[in-house]
């Protein structure tokens, strides 16, 4: 007759993989009739289990890193175009004694109000659209503070960079040179 194992006995150094055969080997010696062809460890089942959700969410993620980068991409092709259309008046302002640091300020601002603008809609259509979505989050809300937040900061954040990069090109104008520019 086989006896409840202890706390004690459940936990030890062994692997669970390694337990399987001498688990086989009792359920045989018990009954012959039961099949033990498919014995894993827990873990193999609950890992496969999650296998499709953990795929989609690796999917995602890298949908999301691409449109994150396609983003940053974009508003800096945006503000250094905007700066090489803008050269002339940037040249006169520095020509006016602009400081290259108020220069800077001006165009990471414009492109922070285009990330702005952009955030705003974009966070209105998540709302909307995370209704649909209920399906695929396990253990977080449609409407979940923190992503949003975690999100927001890191988009602003990829902006501002994204900005800084044509701004110092725009600070560094020679004033000369810009208002002979066409």
């Amino acid at each position: 007759m086989l006896r409840p194992l202890t706390p004690s006995q459940t936990r030890g150094n062994t692997s669970p993989a390694a337990m399987i055969s001498p688990i086989r080997d009792i359920m045989r010696a018990m009954d012959p009739e039961v099949p033990m062809d498919d014995a894993r460890p827990m873990d193999t089942y609950v890992a496969r289990s999650l296998a499709p959700a953990r795929f989609n969410t690796i999917l995602i993620g890298l949908f999301a890193s691409v449109a994150l980068l396609l983003t940053a991409l974009g508003l800096y092709g945006v503000i250094s175009y905007s700066v090489s259309r803008r050269t002339q008046e940037i040249g006169t302002r520095m020509a006016i004694s602009a400081h290259p640091a108020n220069i800077l300020k001006l165009v990471v601002a414009q492109g922070m109000l285009l990330t702005v603008v952009g955030l705003l809609a974009g966070l209105a259509g998540a709302t909307l659209i995370s209704r649909l979505l209920v399906s695929l989050l396990f253990g977080v809300s449609p409407t979940d503070f923190a992503t949003y937040t975690v999100m927001s900061v890191v988009l602003c954040s990829v902006s501002a960079l994204a900005s800084y990069i044509p701004a110092r090109r725009a600070a560094r104008i020679d004033p000369m040179a810009a208002l002979r520019y066409e």
